[in-house]
């Protein structure tokens, strides 16, 4: 259960979530998605409240559907696990949604996904179906079809934790292209070395709580947060703070 959230994301940034399993960073992640509902609070994406308002006195009242969907199309998510359809081809399934839930013709749709295919080094690929491609090109795959939307913001829920190093570099490298492109991102990783080299802020969550709020340089420098030190000491590449 999420406690006492208060984060800023800067835009333009990478903001990357770190701490323990089950220590609230999905369901952070989520609940600035809007795909769980926070109980209190207010989430803004841009000046705009997403999902509920609360007054002073905690009641709370729901955005109107049209406006939190307008809001919502802001922002793009790219999940741990690929969820991409199984009979449609890499190109089907960036430009499925471009098609149904944008109403663009198909010519457009799929000369938008090759775009963003070609961004993602997988023009080679459009053809081929899930089956065909490696656990990392899926994952591509997934991040072209998030960013085919045009989002404003990126949020990635630990997009290489099914994946074997050498395939993680692969997701991680256009991931550091989309940041040195000064897109908007949420970051939930294990990858410290990652966070340590790529993300301009740094969030450690533990039991649901914000423990230590910062740039890398104060996160990974010594003497730390004991809980933070604690928990990057379980990490082979704990040496990462030594990048910095």
């Amino acid at each position: 259960m999420l406690q006492n959230i208060d984060l800023e994301i800067p835009q333009g940034q990478v903001s990357c979530l770190i701490g323990p399993s089950g220590s609230g960073k999905s369901t952070l992640l989520r609940c600035m998605a809007f795909l769980e509902e926070a109980t209190s609070g207010t989430i803004t994406v841009n000046g705009e409240v997403l999902g509920f308002t609360e007054n002073a006195q905690g009641v709370r009242e729901r955005i109107a559907p049209a406006a939190n969907r307008a809001i919502r199309a802001q922002i793009g998510m790219v999940f741990q696990q690929f969820n991409l359809w199984p009979h449609m081809t890499a190109l089907g399934n960036v430009s499925e949604a471009l098609k149904t839930v944008h109403k663009m013709s198909r010519k457009d749709a799929e000369e938008r996904a090759m775009s963003q295919l070609v961004k993602v080094g997988l023009e080679g690929r459009a053809g081929h179906y899930p089956s065909q491609l490696s656990g990392g090109q899926q994952q591509r795959v997934a991040i072209a079809r998030a960013l085919a939307l045009k989002p404003k913001i990126m949020l990635f829920d630990e997009p290489t934790s099914s994946l074997d190093p050498e395939l993680t570099g692969e997701v991680l490298n256009v991931m550091r292209d989309l940041a040195a492109e000064g897109m908007t991102m949420v970051v939930v990783s294990h990858e410290i070395g990652f966070a340590a080299t790529v993300g301009q802020q740094i969030a450690f969550l533990d039991h649901g709580k914000i423990v230590f709020t910062g740039p890398p340089k104060e996160v990974f420098r010594k003497p730390r947060n004991a809980r933070l030190e604690q928990f990057l000491d379980t990490y082979l590449d704990r040496g990462a703070s030594m990048l910095l």
